[in-house]
């Protein structure tokens, strides 16, 4: 089967007796900021690909997550590039344009539709980018953290989405063309945010650095009540912890 199921976690996958290279093999890993995509990072850096993050501006009106990718880049000391596309000009949904971002909803709401917060071909745009990028380096593997298990419902974080991009990847590039297969990782995408967290936590990743809410302040401080930082919040307290990007609002 073309797709080599790379989204799937195995105990000791993604850790350094997996891969035995001689030299570093590049891996393009997407960078937002968030609790996600910082332990992809740290996954990818444990097993011992050289790494280079790739945060993407795409407008989004949480801006202050592209500051916490840069905290997270520098925090595992690897190289990291923003790349800019305004999806804002596109609009259609409420991270891209003036659309309220929904507030206070339970799971059975979150998971009842697609929400607004859906950015219209998002993880599509931004894995072009990544493929484009990742053959400018050299690299074959591209790292992404999406999520098909907790309640964000986004049809481009599903494993036939993964599955789907990679075969295009083989198809549509000269490495692919040539023999040299492209691997789109997805490890994090069968696991509940508690266990990502976990994981995270075992890899020595700082989640005080990362960036999840929708709808921040002025001083860039998490709302606590969009769909992301109840997410969040309700996995962390799971684990019987506090999350860090939240304790701003603990009396």
């Amino acid at each position: 089967m073309l797709y080599r199921l790379s989204y799937r976690l195995e105990p000791d996958l993604y850790t350094p007796a997996r891969y035995s290279f001689r030299v570093k093999r590049n891996a393009v890993v997407l960078l937002s900021g968030g609790l996600d995509s910082a332990t992809v990072l740290a996954m990818a850096v444990q097993a011992g690909f050289e790494v280079h993050a790739l945060t993407i501006a795409y407008g989004q009106r949480h801006e202050v997550e592209l500051r916490a990718a840069e905290r997270v880049a520098q925090s595992w000391r690897v190289a990291h590039r923003l790349f800019q596309i305004p999806l804002s000009d596109f609009g259609g949904s409420a991270l891209t344009a003036e659309i309220e971002v929904p507030k206070d909803r339970e799971e059975a709401e979150m998971e009842a539709q697609i929400p607004v917060t859906y950015v219209p071909a998002r993880n599509t745009i931004m894995l072009s980018i990544a493929l484009g990028y990742a053959e400018v380096l050299g690299a074959n593997d591209i790292f992404v953290g999406v999520n098909a298990v907790d309640y964000s419902g986004y049809p481009d974080c599903r494993p036939e989405f993964i599955t789907a991009f990679e075969a295009l990847a083989n198809l549509a590039t000269k490495s692919g063309v040539e023999g040299e297969r492209m691997t789109i990782h997805a490890p994090l995408i069968s696991l509940t945010k508690p266990q990502i967290i976990e994981r995270g936590l075992e890899l020595g990743v700082d989640y005080a650095l990362t960036h999840s809410c929708y709808d921040p302040d002025d001083a860039g401080l998490a709302c606590g009540r969009c769909d992301s930082c109840l997410i969040r919040r309700r996995a962390f307290a799971s684990l019987h912890r506090v999350d860090p990007a939240l304790a701003h609002l603990i009396a």
